[in-house]
């Protein structure tokens, strides 16, 4: 499975795509007929003609490059708040381990619900709870940890590093 908004950074767009032997093919085929009733065909267009040209124009690595870097500053700033990082390899999102920060207790609330939220009102940094990707039963497995993404502007994640910073310095 491939996705036109992860590859070329257009997340709007929603294009993807699905390579599967033929009788999985056929079950994706019959699913999807009916689950979006239509597609915008210039902007799958776009995509065949993406995906054609950005290896012979070095998209792909200098799209790799300039992720590294920037998941390179999240890991260091986040190993200097002491939030303890996992180092991601291919994704554009760090979860780290917030287990440092003293996050008031919300009742009925998860933690890593609760540190999102606190992380967002108090230093200004948005964090996903990875929670809300697990089923009830291991939601339990994230409770001190916070999902970060990486993909955004230079200025934007040098503003969110001098936030993260001010944990430390009080």
């Amino acid at each position: 499975l491939g996705s036109a908004g992860k590859t070329f950074s257009v997340t709007g767009w929603k294009v993807g795509w699905a390579i599967a032997p033929a009788p999985i093919a056929h079950a994706i085929l019959m699913g999807h007929q009916w689950i979006p009733f239509t597609v915008a065909t210039p902007l799958q267009e776009a995509v065949a003609v993406g995906m054609e040209v950005a290896p012979q124009e070095g998209y792909f690595a200098w799209l790799g490059q300039m992720y590294q870097k920037k998941r390179d500053m999240l890991l260091d700033v986040l190993n200097q708040v002491g939030l303890t990082p996992v180092i991601p390899d291919g994704s554009y999102f760090i979860l780290a381990d917030s287990s440092t920060l003293d996050v008031p207790a919300e009742p009925g609330v998860l933690r890593d619900v609760s540190a999102a939220r606190w992380l967002t009102r108090e230093v200004g940094v948005a964090a996903i709870p990875p929670s809300h990707f697990y089923s009830p039963a291991h939601q339990h497995l994230t409770n001190n940890l916070i999902r970060l993404c990486f993909c955004k502007t230079d200025e934007m994640l040098e503003a969110a590093a001098e936030r993260l910073q001010r944990l430390v310095k009080g």
